[in-house]
């Protein structure tokens, strides 16, 4: 019987992104504490958002209902990085920025939780910007994922071409 096989990837479902940012606008437009402040939330980029507003509280307030519908939408906040409130002419903006792809040092550290914490039949192989697992059954690779899951990491993971 052949290897089983999973990969570890760390990505934002774009899509599920894109309807919390387009709920957060619809909320922002039509609360009564927005009203007036010319509050705004959108898209920089592929993985970029911005919130802009009349004041530094209403934009940190407009970053919290960003934060609550992207929780609801089921998207991991650790994927989510804003920096803090600053001035630009009159407005006060917040960039954030959704993380994608597991980087080097994030590689290692899964590969020394599964070998020091996990089955011991299975193998790690860094590709690019995932993590593939390989162990003889399924078994072991769900035991991967529970482990991933209990282990505090600073970034999402998700689980793709579990075969």
């Amino acid at each position: 019987m052949a290897d089983s096989s999973m990969d570890i990837v760390s990505k934002v479902d774009r899509q599920e992104a894109d309807n919390a940012l387009g709920q957060a606008a619809k909320e922002l437009a039509t609360r009564f504490d927005f009203k007036g402040t010319e509050t705004t939330i959108e898209w920089k980029g592929e993985l970029g958002v911005e919130i802009s507003s009349s004041t530094e509280d209403r934009a940190k307030a407009a970053l919290e209902v960003f934060r609550e519908k992207l929780i609801k939408r089921g998207v991991s906040l650790k994927s989510f990085n804003a920096g803090d409130p600053r001035v630009s002419g009159k407005d006060y903006k917040i960039n954030g920025e959704f993380k994608a792809g597991i980087s080097q040092e994030q590689a290692k550290k899964i590969g020394k939780i599964i070998r020091d914490e996990g089955p011991k039949n299975v193998k790690t192989q860094v590709q690019g910007e995932e993590l593939r697992v390989t162990g003889k059954s399924r078994d072991d690779l769900q035991a991967v994922q529970q482990l991933l899951s209990e282990s505090d990491l600073d970034f999402a993971v998700q689980y793709t071409n579990y075969r």
